[in-house]
């Protein structure tokens, strides 16, 4: 386990850098993981972490890069829901990355 400090409060992670209490994200916490990862998140970033969350709240579980990928396609259109776009803004592994960032648990089936 480790911890980031974020404003002035420290959060916990796991060994592989995810948040250990969904509960706490915020956005500042998104920026400084990514921060991390050498990323500055844009608005592309963010509309994949926003999705990424809404369909946490909808399913309960992180969906695996395939899943990902087809229903930001559903969502947003086939120019953002397709591999190359995703792994332009999360060269880590568009669902394991992004989950990270959004403070969601690592997906199932990720490495």
């Amino acid at each position: 386990m480790s911890t980031i400090e974020v404003n002035g409060k420290a959060v916990e992670l796991d060994e592989e850098g995810y948040l250990v209490n969904l509960s706490e994200w915020n956005e500042d916490i998104g920026k400084i993981l990514a921060t991390q990862d050498e990323i500055e998140l844009t608005d592309g970033h963010w509309e994949v972490i926003t999705f990424l969350r809404d369909y946490y709240d909808e399913y309960q579980i992180a969906p695996a890069v395939r899943v990902l990928t087809k229903a930001i396609g559903k969502k947003l259109g086939k120019e953002k829901g397709n591999s190359k776009y995703l792994y332009q803004l999360f060269p880590y592994g568009p669902a394991k990355q992004a989950c990270r960032f959004a403070g969601l648990p690592k997906p199932t089936g990720c490495v």
